[in-house]
């Protein structure tokens, strides 16, 4: 690609918006260079803070005349380097297109612009007592969830964001705005083109609006902890909470090692060793008095070292927080390294030997990190560090990496439950798609013919 004159093409912009919305300054360029995964920074050459639809397309029209490269940029929560813009050009930064539009409170659905903070949105939706369900931890973009698909802790009752999502606007390459979905709920109309965006990483089309599903906040709550000896037998009563249909809201297993991190950093009263936190939520409490005597039975039947249920409200606020705030409590556990941070997903039958062989090849590598796991979806993340300048090192956390996704393939996984490809994940689709990889491509092709958008990722090899 010819190098890009970045003053030429900020004044270029500078013409279709408002002076304010364009800068080639060093400072807003190295803010937009990297996401918070450990891949290296890639500066654009301009930043762009779109406000309307119409300024979105005018600014994609302008870069697919002129083949000039267009990230899009929420933000920039992402780990496997979704939103880096690789080959450099435009960062599409959508955070000031952060309205909630309307809000169609009877029908449990919210219209948002995409650079709205999902924390933020659930802060005033709560006023009317409703929420939007997924829950990828960080206080990421609504476009940013929509992109990735992300998903998070309350994913086993509730979905992922695909499942959350009604209707789009979306800009394409070419600046042509078409609108997907509706708001009704059953949909049979043609193409499911809403899903196709979902998930796609900004790389078939900028998303400038969302209707999205909410649920009303559940009245009451209950949350347990319960330690086990081993992560295979915390793993194998996941799979018998899940079959029992005791239906949580949500379930994660957390191994030795995370725990460890979160006691020397909370005040929590985690018993030692890998733990289940496991929390129900209901319209009664006598409703949620019933599942928790059965939960009880289920882990003492794999050997629960420590059950701890009836969790407080300030004490389960703790809970969450410690562990959305794991990942974070990891990097400052191990200073200065690097790391990388699987993410695999397998039916839920498989899970406990989805985890079995995490713990296996941990052991087998001798690689430090740890497993954190939204369980009761079966998708399982593995945190690995190492020191950034010690190439062997760094070459068995990657083998760790890579055999952990490839176990996951078999077992009739997926390479990503929630983080995307990105970057990290390219080289595993073709195992995991087959022939349907070149159909993908097709799709990328007719939508973005001339390869400007987020060009590098998902798929690769293009130009």
């Amino acid at each position: 690609m010819t190098a890009i004159d970045s003053a030429a093409l900020a004044a270029d912009l500078s013409r279709l918006l408002a002076a304010d919305q364009v800068s080639a300054r060093a400072g807003d360029r190295a803010q937009h260079a990297r996401d918070q995964s450990a891949y290296p920074a890639v500066t654009p050459d301009v930043v762009v803070w779109p406000r309307t639809t119409a300024d979105v397309s005018a600014v994609l029209a302008f870069a697919n005349a002129r083949g000039i490269p267009v990230t899009a940029w929420g933000a920039g929560t992402s780990i496997e380097g979704n939103p880096i813009p690789v080959r450099g050009g435009i960062l599409l930064s959508l955070r000031q297109m952060d309205a909630i539009l309307t809000l169609h409170e009877r029908d449990f659905q919210v219209t948002v612009q995409p650079g709205l903070l999902y924390k933020d949105m659930n802060k005033q939706l709560a006023r009317q007592g409703l929420f939007f369900a997924p829950d990828p931890g960080a206080n990421a973009s609504i476009g940013g969830m929509l992109a990735n698909n992300a998903a998070g802790t309350r994913t086993v009752k509730y979905g992922a964001t695909r499942d959350n999502t009604l209707a789009l606007e979306v800009v394409l390459a070419s600046g042509e705005v078409i609108r997907t979905g509706s708001r009704s709920v059953k949909q049979s109309s043609g193409y499911d083109l809403t899903h196709l965006f979902v998930g796609s990483e900004g790389t078939l089309g900028v998303i400038t609006e969302a209707t999205l599903k909410l649920h009303p906040i559940p009245a009451h709550f209950s949350a347990a902890t319960v330690a086990f000896a081993t992560v295979e037998a915390a793993a194998a009563a996941v799979f018998e909470i899940i079959g029992a249909g005791l239906e949580p809201a949500a379930l994660e297993l957390l191994d030795a090692v995370a725990i460890d991190i979160l006691k020397a950093e909370t005040d929590l009263h985690l018993h030692p060793g890998p733990n289940l936190f496991v929390e129900f939520s209901g319209a009664s409490q006598a409703a949620l008095a019933e599942t928790l005597p059965a939960l009880e039975e289920i882990c003492r039947e794999h050997g629960a070292l420590s059950y701890q249920a009836g969790v407080g409200a300030g004490e389960r606020a703790r809970l969450w927080e410690a562990r959305h705030s794991v990942f974070e409590a990891y990097v400052r556990h191990y200073p200065g390294q690097s790391y990388t941070v699987t993410d695999a997903s397998v039916p839920i039958s498989r899970y406990p030997e989805l985890i079995a062989s995490a713990r296996s090849l941990l052991d087998e590598l001798g690689v430090s990190g740890g497993i954190v796991s939204h369980a009761g979806d079966g998708n399982a993340h593995v945190v690995i560090f190492y020191p950034g300048e010690d190439a062997a090192a760094k070459a068995q956390a990657m083998a760790f990496n890579d055999r952990f996704v490839a176990r996951s393939l078999q077992l009739g996984g997926t390479i990503t439950g929630e983080h995307g490809v990105g970057l990290g994940k390219q080289k595993f689709m073709a195992r995991e798609h087959g022939p349907a990889l070149a159909l993908m491509r097709q799709i990328k092709q007719t939508l973005d013919p001339n390869g400007i958008l987020n060009p590098g990722k998902v798929l690769g090899q293009e130009r």
